[in-house]
């Protein structure tokens, strides 16, 4: 393997004050995308596509598996690890899902350009869904962000690709259906990123990805079938339709509805201290929107917050759901979520942003094309935890991967690939992309192979959770 190159951002700015001279001064005269894609090709030099293909684990330097797991735990509520780990036991795909602080450490030691952008940081397939934007548009796009952060381009791409192979295997589907997924959203990934380096910035900033024509151009009739009840299920959901799900009311008055032990209250709800630190959060989150958000966020009232349980990897992390209400049969219900160290940022060499939740709701409003109304940040008078805000649902599809056969986990893998071009172009140049990818098999082949070596390794990771359950060295809730 080559020496690893100096790391440039993709970006002309990641976030504030962090600007890249190297790269403005090797940039400042390239004004036609031939000399950008010049660039690119260039970077084969330093880093050859086919080291992509390259997950050689070097035992002195990775680190322990659980010990990372572990370690990625202090400061969780320790009352909810339990169902972390038994989550996380149930298949090789849920402890991929959970354990983005072990690949993160493992990609650091994987070839890459050098060129970075703004990374989702958890570009799992389960990762990416359809919701709507404010203009009630349905998009399908990346809708997790807890980890993003500035970070070398290729490190979600395998992350993606290899959840392609790890999600097939979990299917039951063949060798060869599995590297075809992971093969397939690279090639579209490849695709779209050249269509994008193509375009007018404006057109490719202002480029989304269409839901609903997504669904038409699937050619798949028993895919569309199911995915137009998914999102006419979803269309139907609004703030009342979730108060009926997660409130009720008491002597009158409207209120979360407990259900241990994934939603309750913290003992110390009824206290001062608790109370005076919910307001205040709100306000410093109503203080982070933009100015005219906050006019609607002040139709608003609040009404009532408990805990939520919630995904695989954030279980034992503090998130909260919040309850509103602007007039009778009018809530709105809040996600409040603690936002923790990135795990890319201790490797990423980028600087940290103000705080956490800040950097969270940075990497949504770049990398998306559309964000919801409500996303906001605030750091709490308690524990000094830092949060991001958004609407728990609004008309969010879940798309049920594990339920697809190999046909449809081809289909799905080219909306992906789509989905993270588009986000990646928003920080980085497409064309010096485009350039270095090419348009051979060159580059999907090698991440195809490092996707299907990287499938075999979390399996061992996963079964080495299993045996430290089984000792007793990590106690699991199972189910």
């Amino acid at each position: 393997m080559k020496k690893k190159p100096q790391k440039i951002n993709g970006s002309r700015q990641l976030h504030s004050s962090t600007l890249h001279a190297d790269y403005l001064e090797k940039c400042a005269h390239l004004r036609t995308r031939k000399d950008r894609f010049e660039v690119g090709r260039a970077m084969r030099e330093t880093c050859p596509r086919a080291d992509h293909s390259e997950y050689q684990v070097d035992w002195k330097k990775r680190r322990d598996p659980i010990e990372l797991l572990i370690e990625s735990s202090q400061g969780r509520i320790e009352s909810l690890l339990p169902i972390r780990y038994g989550r996380m036991a149930t298949s090789p795909f849920a402890f991929f899902r959970g354990s983005a602080v072990i690949m993160a450490a493992d990609l650091v030691q994987t070839p890459d350009t050098g060129y970075a952008v703004q990374s989702c940081g958890d570009s799992h397939l389960c990762n990416f869904g359809a919701f709507a934007t404010p203009e009630r548009n349905i998009i399908f796009d990346i809708n997790d962000f807890d980890e993003t952060f500035p970070a070398p381009w290729e490190w979600d791409l395998k992350r993606l690709a290899a959840s392609f192979v790890i999600a097939s295997k979990h299917n039951g589907h063949k060798k060869s259906d599995c590297r075809e997924a992971a093969l397939r959203m690279v090639e579209c990934y490849r695709e779209r990123m050249l269509a994008l380096a193509q375009m007018p910035s404006l057109s490719a900033w202002y480029d989304f990805l269409c839901y609903e024509e997504l669904i038409e151009r699937s050619r798949d009739s028993k895919f569309q079938e199911q995915r137009r009840k998914d999102l006419k299920k979803a269309k139907a959901r609004d703030g009342l339709t979730e108060f009926v799900k997660l409130g009720h009311f008491v002597n009158g008055k409207p209120g979360i509805k407990e259900q241990p032990p994934l939603i309750y209250r913290d003992e110390r709800y009824h206290t001062p201290e608790f109370q005076n630190a919910i307001m205040a959060g709100i306000e410093d989150y109503r203080i982070s929107l933009p100015m005219e958000r906050r006019v609607l966020f002040d139709h608003y009232e609040y009404v009532d917050t408990a805990i939520k349980v919630v995904g695989v990897g954030s279980v034992g992390t503090m998130c909260l759901i919040v309850l509103f209400f602007a007039a009778e049969n009018d809530p709105l219900f809040l996600q409040v979520k603690e936002a923790r160290q990135s795990v890319l940022e201790p490797y990423s060499g980028y600087p940290p942003f103000q705080s956490h939740g800040e950097r969270v709701v940075f990497g949504q409003r770049l990398m998306q094309s559309a964000s919801d109304v409500f996303l906001g940040h605030f750091i709490g008078l308690l524990q000094n935890k830092h949060y991001y805000v958004r609407q728990l649902r609004d008309v969010k599809v879940k798309i049920p991967v594990e339920t697809f056969s190999a046909q449809q986990m081809l289909i799905y893998a080219q909306k992906c690939g789509w989905a993270l071009a588009r986000a990646h172009a928003r920080s980085a140049d497409p064309a010096v992309l485009s350039g270095y990818i090419g348009k051979a098999k060159v580059l999907p082949e090698a991440v195809a192979n490092f996707a299907e070596i990287y499938s075999a390794q979390n399996e061992k990771d996963y079964n080495r959770l299993l045996d430290a359950i089984k000792s007793g060295a990590i106690q699991a809730q199972p189910g």
